[in-house]
């Protein structure tokens, strides 16, 4: 459902007069103490990189791809990226079969105030597989916790299918999948990719069903024209085929999007129950840039059943003109006097790139706070 109404943005990173430009959001909500996270790549030019945070480094290594995510259980927040030695380009490293990127992440126990040393898990988590890989990458965006615990990182990786023909590298294909912990941060490990489509930047939601039951949803990048969905019943381990997703353009090359879940309004009205027990179903919002020609009209798009890949609405252009990768948060408001006037007390935040002449001039945030079910694009 499109609108020529724009939301109120601000402006967080802006590219300086000296070349410093800010790439790749990523945002992350504190539910206890209802704070927003905010993080980007500083680039020094478009082939220099340098952390976000001093400590969010190795020597030698620019950090990229931000990943956050909350551990409710410890308070602690680890942020994920991948540092890739010197200027070594993704292509390079997909055409060489050479990989130039380790898993990285840094801590913090203070809601971001202070952070770690960086702690490099490549040989620890990914160990020889690394050797079929030709580069790999984290979401980017912000991570998930599942009730049960498990933390899950969204990634994806360009797997060598084959090494040698006539001496050179032959073929390489991209696919998702997660790397997840099940001891608070303590170890980690991966996930099976998903099989069938190309798969590359991706994100992750818990949706709970009508019925009870509950699936994790991948909504990832593709070349093929649409955006690829999967799910998986093992919260992350293995996910089954992915299909396109025809409502869900992709521009040439394709683009990074975010997916947030989120409990269903009130005045939905389901028709399932299970033992006399109500179970509230997960609703699906997803950003990304609206045309299928280039990255511009950033649009929000929700979906009301996240199996059906035909559920997902038109969208709600937020941004018109130049823009690129986002990142969603849903967000419980800590202002409960709302709440006697049947409003609810939630609010949805997105982190986008945005620009006159190119995509790539700001990263603004947006707030969007719902007032009735046009918010969630029902139809009329």
């Amino acid at each position: 459902m499109g609108s020529r109404h724009f939301p109120a943005r601000t402006v967080l990173f802006e590219r300086e007069l000296n070349g410093v430009t800010y790439r790749v959001p990523a945002l992350l909500y504190i539910h206890c103490m209802g704070k927003l996270l905010a993080f980007a790549e500083e680039r020094l030019s478009q082939e220099t990189y340098e952390g976000a945070l001093e400590t969010a480094t190795l020597r030698h290594h620019r950090s990229m791809n931000p990943c956050p995510v909350y551990d409710e259980f410890t308070g602690i927040v680890f942020l994920f990226f991948v540092a890739v030695l010197g200027k070594t380009p993704e292509a390079y490293q997909i055409i060489t079969g050479h990989n130039a990127a380790r898993l990285c992440y840094v801590a913090s126990s203070d809601q971001g105030l202070s952070w770690s040393k960086v702690t490099d898990l490549t040989e620890q988590v990914i160990g020889r597989a690394i050797e079929e890989w030709a580069t790999f990458a984290l979401g980017p965006g912000h991570g998930i916790q599942l009730k049960s615990g498990r933390l899950l990182v969204p990634a994806y990786a360009y797997h060598i299918d084959c090494k040698e023909c006539f001496g050179k590298l032959c073929k390489t294909t991209p696919h998702s999948f997660t790397f997840y912990s099940d001891d608070h941060g303590q170890t980690w490990h991966y996930g099976e990719f998903i099989p069938n489509l190309q798969t590359g930047e991706c994100q992750l939601a818990s949706v709970d069903e009508e019925d009870g039951s509950n699936v994790l949803y991948c909504n990832a990048r593709s070349p093929l024209g649409f955006r690829v969905q999967a799910l998986s019943t093992d919260d992350g381990a293995v996910f089954h085929s992915g299909q396109l997703v025809p409502r869900l353009v992709e521009p040439p090359h394709g683009c990074q999007g975010s997916i947030i879940g989120f409990p269903a309004p009130l005045f939905y009205s389901p028709t399932t129950f299970k033992s006399n027990v109500f179970h509230l179903p997960t609703w699906l919002l997803y950003s990304h840039p609206t045309s299928s020609r280039s990255r511009i009209n950033l649009g929000i798009y929700l979906s009301t059943f996240p199996r059906d890949a035909e559920s997902w609405t038109e969208p709600w252009v937020i941004y018109e003109g130049h823009s690129a990768y986002s990142d969603l948060a849903y967000i419980e408001l800590p202002y409960s006097e709302f709440s006697a006037t049947g409003i609810p007390t939630i609010a949805f935040g997105c982190l986008y790139e945005n620009g006159i002449r190119s995509p790539y001039e700001q990263i603004s945030f947006s707030l969007y706070i719902p007032l009735g079910k046009h918010l969630f694009f029902l139809p009329q």
